[in-house]
């Protein structure tokens, strides 16, 4: 009995120092909030996205509507729940100790080449399921690119956009490109935030999540559907006005952003 009562006693001592502890960070303005996922970038790819920043922001939007924006994303069977929470100020989220540094792995997944802001379109892009060599990709360019820049009405001096995934900067696909004539915008690695399209995966991802899929077949099926169901005009909204993720990296200095 005696046992049981230093046990409450030293529980309630606990809590109230959690509390009291709790308060005078609310008083120094710092807030219990769950961490961002951002990818982790070391100081090589902070000094890349700030010499793109400064090179592209004075480029008008007439250029970035000239791009053709790629993406190869993965949605996972079962979505991630890894959370963690830190206490920190408003406006803090994406500084550095706030973050939770993400990195590739695999897992079950659904992989496609996204091109362009498809506008309702993810039938026209493949939806690969095996794995992605400079073979296979530039096979994909050959076939989608073309189709693609007639499609949304590019100008003759439209630009490539792709990241620096190895298949993309592979000696083999750098020869491949040179052979089409195709302008490549040089890219910083470790810049999701900078491309436009990744926005578009996230809210399919978090769409098809919702649903539950149970298996490949449904993960499939529910990524057409769901990517039918994205909005065009959200599509343009994304390349509107990029010159603020641009601005956005400089005050950053490199670091990651909001995007």
């Amino acid at each position: 009995m005696v046992r049981s009562k230093e046990l409450s006693e030293a529980l309630r001592k606990k809590t109230v120092a959690a509390y009291e502890s709790e308060q005078r960070l609310h008083k120094f303005d710092f807030h219990g909030r769950c961490a961002r996922r951002k990818p982790l970038l070391s100081k090589k790819n902070i000094k890349a996205r700030l010499k793109f920043a400064r090179e592209n922001i004075d480029k008008d939007q007439v250029f970035w509507n000239n791009v053709l924006w790629t993406d190869e994303s993965k949605v996972e069977l079962f979505g991630h729940q890894n959370r963690r929470h830190v206490w920190r100020k408003p406006n803090t989220a994406f500084q550095g100790k706030n973050l939770i540094p993400t990195v590739k792995h695999g897992g079950w997944k659904v992989s496609w080449f996204g091109d362009a802001l498809l506008q309702q379109d993810l039938a026209s892009s493949p939806i690969i399921e095996s794995t992605m060599n400079s073979t296979v990709y530039q096979r994909v360019l050959e076939e989608h690119v073309k189709p693609s820049v007639k499609k949304f009405k590019l100008k003759r001096n439209w630009t490539l956009q792709h990241d620096n995934d190895p298949k993309h900067t592979s000696k083999s696909t750098k020869d491949w490109l040179k052979t089409k004539k195709w302008r490549v915008l040089e890219w910083p690695s470790q810049s999701p935030d900078l491309n436009p399209i990744e926005m578009l995966c996230g809210d399919l991802k978090r769409a098809v999540h919702a649903r539950n899929p149970s298996n490949i077949s449904q993960l499939k099926e529910f990524c057409i559907e769901e990517w039918g169901k994205l909005s065009s005009d959200r599509c343009q909204r994304l390349v509107d006005g990029y010159k603020k993720r641009l601005t956005e990296v400089v005050s950053a200095k490199g670091g990651n952003t909001s995007y």
